[in-house]
Parts: C-alpha cells; structure tokens; sequence
C-alpha cells in the first residue's frame, strides 16, 4: 500500500491544513449525520438572513471560555468562536457531565474566528477551550430544552489507544516473520534461474508485505528498501537506488535475465530480515493508529486504483485486495474503542464485505485481472466502493484522534 512517496514512502503531515479541516469537520460523518461541524470564518451575529441558523458568538480563551452563550436554543446553531487569546486552541461542544463531543474545531489561532455547526437537542452543554500550551478549561454550562439530542462521542486518550496499537504491533511481528520466508523464497528462485517460479512467489510475498499498511511509518528507511518505487530518481527504473519489491517486479516482467535480479532479490531479503530482526525495539505511535486505517486505502485509492505502482505483473487489485485486509486488521485492534463511539460501523463493516467480494471477483486462481482490463463499469465500481470506505474511514481517524481532556 503506497503511501506518497519520491522514490520513498513518506506520511503525509498530519497537520496539513486540508488534513486539519477534514479531521475536524468529519465528525459529522462519525456521529451518524446527527451533527454538522463546518469551518468558515467569521459573520454576523445574531438570526441569519432567511432560514438559516441562529448566529452566537462565543469567546475562546482561558479566562472567559464558552462567554457569550446566553440564550441557548434548540435545532441547528451556529457559534462564531473568536479566539482573545494570545495562542492557538482547540475547542469543543461537550456534554461536561458525560464528556461526550458534539462538536469540535482545531487550531484557532490568537484573534481568529472559526465557525462550528451543530443541531442540538434537551441537555446541558458547555465548551472545552484546550489551549496548546496551557491546561484545558471548561466554560460555563448551558441547558437546552426541547429538540432531540443527537449522538455523541466519548473522547479517545492517547492512553486508550495504548492497548491496541500493542496488539497490532506484535501482529506486524508474526507478518514480518512470514515476509523473511517469502522473501527467502523468492531470492531461491532467482538464485536457481526459475524465473517462472520467481514470478510465482513475487506476488505473495509481495501482498504479505502490503498487509501491514499501518505499520509503515514506523518501519523509517527500511520501506524504501523494501518497496520503494522509481519516483524522483533521477535514472527511474534504471537508477541504482531502484530497489525491493518492484525493482524484481520490473526485472521479472521486462525480460531481465536472473543474474541481473541475484543482487536486489538478495538485498530484498536482508532489508525484510533487518526490519524483522530490529522490530522488537520500534515503538509504533498510538496516536497515529486511527488515521493509518484510513490512509491505507487512501493511498490505495491513489496509487493502486490508478496503475502507478504497476511494474508489468499487473497486480494493482491483489494489492488493493491485501490494503484491505490490511485495514481489517487495524479496525480488529480498534473495536473495542469504537463499538460505543461510531454510529456508523456497522455500515463501515458492511461496505468493507462488499469491496472484499467486489475485488475477490477479480481473481482467477493465482491470476488476478489487469488494471487495464476492467470494464468501464467494473471500474466505475471499484473505484466507488473504495472510495465509499475512504470516506467511512476519515470517521475513524476523527473518533481515534487523542484529544485532551486537562
């Protein structure tokens, strides 16, 4: 599962203001469609023109946070949250007894206004301001008669992410085992000049590797070793610093004798061994669990879906197909965590069965269908169900995000 890349994997900042937007504007999704969180700036004050929600500015800071809510409302409000302080926050809309979120934005900075969108139903609330060099504080409360309350979300602490990043970690170990023996396999082949059967075990040990999508940052250098592409080197295919699995994949399918592919399949095996070896000591991120769910099928959707990783076997959808076990596999580890907070993982399960069947059609025995052999509507298809999870995914990412609750 590519992650973007010159030449090697490289996660993409989690911070980015398009990342930041999305993450705090796809609660909507993780709650059930139940609440709008929309980033905007500043406006007016008081009813909006025509039928839109009542406008209430609402002050950030750590003195006076959540000020201005004065005559609290049911259905849909809108609060312009203006930052006075001398530092960048984060705010939420929660329930202070329960702590559940209903609404959050990140990153105001000093003297800014951002928006937050929420619908809201009989009970008490109140905003968090969470400034980031400073203690949490929590304004005053506000109750709100009539209307249906829409779901909330519990928050999740890094120290609740601790348990199942642990577990994920040691099922990346029992992977990397398996890749070394794969890897080993596929050095044999060449090493005897079978080229057909190092065809033959290119791709499962290949699909064994790409199982592990979340584990990817962590494994630093040693990606590039083993899957790196041509991408910014200045030789492509050619260039000396072509390595790993889609080096092979490029000789195997070009027509390269064995004695040119001895080289990089053996360096295969020791940067798989190396990576094995030194994976007792890697400290995976917590934090980062939720949003690796979703950037494997991401990057799948932008790198496999579109060919790019394609060095003549033809196997984007096996790989699509291993991204997606590869999800599973973090969502299996993040249950627990989600089962109480995301009303929308049944259908996520659901949209995850049919894309396994979806791209399970496109297998034929150890063959799988071509990229470029799809019928325009096998790949209208496609390209909708992942992209559907993608989209169900960002929930997840939000839900997992640790946030602070001091």
């Amino acid at each position: 599962m590519p992650l973007p890349r010159l030449g090697t994997r490289s996660v993409r900042a989690r911070t980015s203001p398009v990342a930041v937007a999305v993450l705090a504007g796809v609660l909507v999704l993780a709650l059930g469609g139940a609440l709008l969180a929309v980033l905007a700036g500043g406006g007016r004050h008081g009813r909006a023109a025509g039928d839109g929600p009542r406008r209430i500015t609402v002050e950030v800071s750590p003195s006076r946070c959540g000020r201005g809510w004065t005559r609290p409302e049911p259905g849909v409000q809108t609060f312009d949250l203006h930052n006075t302080s001398n530092g960048a926050a984060e705010v939420y809309l929660e329930d202070p007894g329960t702590k559940e979120v209903f609404g959050e934005v990140e990153g105001i900075g000093p003297g800014t206004t951002r928006q937050l969108t929420v619908r809201l139903g009989t009970g008490t609330y109140a905003f968090a301001c969470v400034p980031d060099d400073a203690d949490a504080v929590t304004g005053p409360r506000v109750h709100v008669a009539g209307g249906r309350r829409g779901p909330g979300a519990r928050p999740v602490t890094g120290h609740d992410l601790i348990p199942p990043a642990l577990a994920y970690q040691r099922w990346v170990a029992g992977g990397l085992d398996d890749v070394v023996r794969l890897t080993t396999r596929l050095r044999s082949a060449i090493d005897d000049g079978d080229l057909a059967a190092a065809r033959a075990a290119w791709l499962p040990a290949h699909l064994r590797y790409e199982q592990l999508g979340a584990a990817y940052d962590a494994f630093g250098d040693a990606d590039a070793r083993i899957n790196g592409t041509d991408a910014g080197l200045p030789e492509g295919v050619r260039d000396k610093d072509f390595a790993g699995f889609h080096r092979i994949e490029y000789g195997l399918w070009h027509g390269e004798p064995a004695a040119r592919l001895r080289a990089p399949a053996a360096a295969l095996v020791k940067a798989a061994a190396g990576l094995r070896d030194g994976w007792a000591q890697t400290r995976m991120d917590p934090a980062q669990l939720g949003l690796r769910a979703h950037e494997i099928l991401e990057n799948t959707v932008q790198f496999e879906l579109t060919g790019r990783t394609d060095y003549g076997s033809g196997s984007n959808l096996a790989t699509a197909r291993a991204n997606l076990d590869g999800t599973r596999a973090v969502l299996s580890r993040l249950r627990p965590l989600l089962t109480a907070r995301y009303a929308g993982l049944t259908g996520l399960d659901r949209d995850l069965g049919r894309a396994r069947q979806l791209l399970d059609g496109f297998r034929h025995g150890a063959r799988w269908t071509p990229l470029g052999d799809l019928t325009r509507a096998q790949r209208e298809r496609t390209d909708a169900a992942l992209g559907q999870l993608v989209e169900r995914l960002a929930s997840v990412a939000t839900l997992c995000d640790p946030r602070r609750t001091a």
